[in-house]
């Protein structure tokens, strides 16, 4: 899909400053390839409404960790691994080893950090690794996400695991002293709002198997979205 001109990113980075939002999270495609990302956040924050957070695969993440911790309030680096041989197969050669760096680059820089993780049939065997990974490395925090079969997730619904085998999985995780984990299952993914690169603002439905109210983000009350099952 075509990008917004970098005016439209600052747009809509204003609407998003002005409206009262618990938290927004910049996530991609990747994030850190944004020359004004800490403006984007900068803007956003400044509004004093929102807590902002960045998503991101790490890779650049040591060079930015400097300039990330004057505008964030909490990162995520999303691992598919505890170790290179896992992490790379999926992200390609080098990338466990940058993300790695970045995460002790953003600790070192006073960034609250989480690890987080698509969970799925192919990782649940990984999870305690990356759990133990996490808290060695000095992160405050722990995710699995259930994967949602949204977008190009949808070719591997195979993989998906139920909300009560995810419960399973966890419960039976060996956590570290000082460490937060968090499962976020299916049903607790619904109805959150996703702007996309493009400009196009949507929802996920209540049982988060789907997205409504796809639209152009003009301004504020377009964040005000009904999916398709009604919830508002």
């Amino acid at each position: 899909m075509p990008e917004l001109s970098a005016m439209e990113r600052h747009r809509i980075a204003g609407v998003l400053a002005e409206v009262e939002l618990l938290g927004v999270d910049i996530s991609g495609g990747e994030p850190l390839l944004l020359r004004d990302l800490t403006t984007l956040a900068s803007t956003i924050r400044d509004g004093g409404r929102s807590v902002v957070s960045v998503t991101t695969n790490g890779w650049h993440l040591a060079r930015r960790a400097p300039e990330l911790a004057r505008c964030l309030d909490a990162i995520r680096i999303s691992l598919d691994g505890p170790d290179p041989a896992r992490h790379d197969a999926i992200r390609g050669a080098g990338s466990f080893a940058r993300a790695t760096d970045g995460i002790r680059a953003a600790v070192a820089e006073g960034i609250p950090v989480q690890i987080q993780t698509v969970l799925m049939h192919r990782t649940a065997e990984t999870l305690q690794d990356l759990v133990d990974l996490a808290h060695g490395i000095g992160a405050n925090g722990f995710t699995a996400l259930q994967m949602l079969p949204i977008g190009a997730s949808a070719a591997l619904s195979t993989e998906m695991l139920t909300d009560e085998q995810a419960r399973r999985v966890f419960a039976a995780l060996r956590v570290p002293p000082g460490l937060r984990v968090r499962l976020r299952t299916r049903d607790a993914a619904g109805n959150f709002t996703v702007i996309r690169a493009d400009g196009r603002v949507w929802r996920n439905t209540i049982s988060a198997l789907s997205i409504g109210g796809l639209h152009p983000l003009r301004g504020a009350t377009d964040l005000i979205l009904t999916s398709r099952d009604g919830t508002a």
